[in-house]
């Protein structure tokens, strides 16, 4: 009997799903988290009045959101306050939050990877989620947008959203199209997107002004004109939100576009219910040094070391007290973190008692795993300088221990900074920046001094400081320091230095702050900062 051999076929790999992107428009953003924080109802209570959110610029209080009152009132976002005003002089004022509005769309950025493997944020009002592959698990895209939509309706926030090959596409159908438009990898995209505006392709307003004045008011505009022009026309554009080509290539898929997904970091949380109430000192201690043992066991899994812990106490009343401990090097040492914040608990008032208890790590940093040595641990536990300076800020502030930096800056007030004592200081290369001989002893502020003669460039002979009059022996200068122009005004003027010494035998370091005739002020002035050895 002869039996044929079988021949192993290799299969080939299935072909990857069609990119997919889906485009959240937040049009209310700013409204809408202003109306869930006053807990009214759209159209009810405080938002059935003329509302606006405002913000502080250089030229005055300007509109940056409104309420569909304020808008039906005449009252438009991006208008000055007082114009506002004028408009509707009933309009009532809130002040805008872009901080907050930044942290709620981060926070939605990682709610909606329920409907797709990864988001992107897109400042200042949109998301976008990459959908490739996962429509079928909501019964198709239009199920999925659908879901969508209610689900962002059931937490009070106006929403659009589209469907596209791209992110381009997707945003530019989610702003100008119709309401939960979709995209298909067959469609035409250029033909489905023609009739939209210039701005779907998300430039600044600099470049929308230009093309409207050259005529192009819509995307398909852009295709009747040759491409080489409108190269010539914005070859100098480098960014993309500049260039409407790039947009236009991006937006149908001709060049890639780079988008930065949102990853979402769970900080290290412990925490206890406790059976019975806690009013005792002692019994919070004690619940205090397990949740550290919980924490440094959580953070060694994760091979992570805190450097900000907060302590969380609800009351049986409601209320929470919360205290915060932030430490100079990272570390998960359960003995140390209970110490720190053993004083930070000496004005608690436990009311009528306390029935959780919580700890977070709300700043973690890597921090090796490394074998310990026991005795050396024994011995010289809680005397490290990191421990040291963790005590000191616990008992004196956080502003009271620090260390000076040395920074280049040829000025003498700039030449350091203050910064956390253990942070990793820049150390100044040889040839990068050296420093002239400078006064052992700086005062805090020049003080001005009077010079009684000198000559007009020259070196002085007499001068006054803090009512006395001080007679030069001894002079050296000048050295002459020029104004930082990168940061200063065209109006600063020089300094011309000088270590004089007195007939006393007292040796100071006063500058000459300006020139005769240099076109920047009057007079130069004189100013001391600095006592020589």
């Amino acid at each position: 009997m002869c039996v044929n051999p079988i021949r192993s076929r290799r299969m080939a790999p299935p072909d990857p799903p069609p990119r997919r992107i889906l485009a959240v428009w937040l049009a209310r953003l700013a409204v809408d988290r202003w109306r869930l924080s006053e807990g009214c109802v759209p159209g009810e209570g405080a938002d059935a009045l003329p509302v606006a959110l405002v913000a502080e610029t250089a030229h005055g209080p300007r509109i940056a959101a409104t309420n569909a009152a304020a808008r039906a009132a005449g009252v438009m976002p991006a208008t000055m306050l007082a114009d506002a005003r004028a408009v509707c002089p009933e309009v009532e004022t809130r002040p805008s939050d872009p901080a907050g509005d930044l942290a709620l769309l981060e926070n939605l950025a990682t709610w909606v990877q329920r409907w797709g493997p990864w988001s992107a944020l897109d400042p200042p009002d949109g998301l976008l989620v990459d959908t490739s592959g996962v429509a079928h698990l909501f019964g198709g895209e239009r199920a999925l947008l659908a879901d969508l939509l209610a689900r962002f309706a059931a937490r009070g926030l106006t929403a659009r959203a589209a469907i596209a090959p791209t992110a381009g596409g997707a945003w530019a159908l989610a702003h100008y199209g119709p309401d939960a438009a979709i995209l298909a990898p067959e469609d035409d995209a250029r033909a489905r997107l023609a009739g939209l505006p210039v701005a779907a392709l998300r430039l600044d307003d600099d470049v929308l002004l230009i093309l409207r004045r050259l005529g192009l008011k819509r995307l398909g505009d852009l295709e009747g004109i040759a491409r080489d022009a409108l190269v010539r026309r914005f070859r100098n554009r480098r960014s993309a939100a500049a260039n409407p080509l790039v947009r236009m290539d991006q937006l149908l898929g001709r060049v890639p576009e780079p988008l930065v997904p949102v990853v979402a970091e769970v900080a290290p949380l412990v925490q206890r219910r406790v059976s019975e109430p806690l009013r005792h000192r002692a019994l919070l201690d004690q619940v205090l040094g397990d949740l550290a043992r919980d924490m440094a066991r959580l953070l060694e899994g994760r091979a992570l070391g805190a450097r900000r812990l907060e302590l969380g106490l609800w009351r049986v009343d409601g209320e929470v007290v919360v205290r915060r401990v932030e430490l100079a090097a990272a570390t998960r040492d359960p003995a140390h973190i209970a110490t720190l914040f053993g004083p930070r608990l000496d004005d608690v008032d436990a009311g009528f008692g306390i029935e959780t208890i919580r700890l977070r790590a709300s700043w973690a940093e890597p921090l090796a795993l490394a074998q310990r040595d026991f005795e050396a641990a024994a011995e010289h536990h809680g005397t490290s300088l990191a421990a040291c300076v963790d005590r000191l800020v616990v008992r004196l502030g956080a502003r009271a221990v620090s260390r000076p930096v040395a920074q280049a800056s040829h000025l003498p007030e700039r030449a350091q900074k203050w910064r956390p004592p253990l942070d990793p200081e820049h150390r100044l290369a040889q040839n990068e920046f050296a420093f002239h001989a400078r006064p052992l002893k700086l005062l805090d502020r020049a003080e001005p001094i009077a010079v009684l003669y000198a000559t007009p460039d020259g070196l002085p002979r007499r001068f006054r400081w803090r009512g006395t009059v001080h007679e030069v022996a001894r002079a050296e200068g000048p050295e002459r320091i020029a104004p930082e122009w990168w940061r200063e005004k065209s109006t600063v003027r020089l300094r011309d230095y000088y270590r004089i010494e007195d007939s006393a035998g007292r040796r100071y370091w006063i500058y000459r702050h300006g020139l005769i005739g240099d076109g920047r002020g009057g007079p130069p002035e004189w100013f001391l900062q600095g006592l020589c050895a």
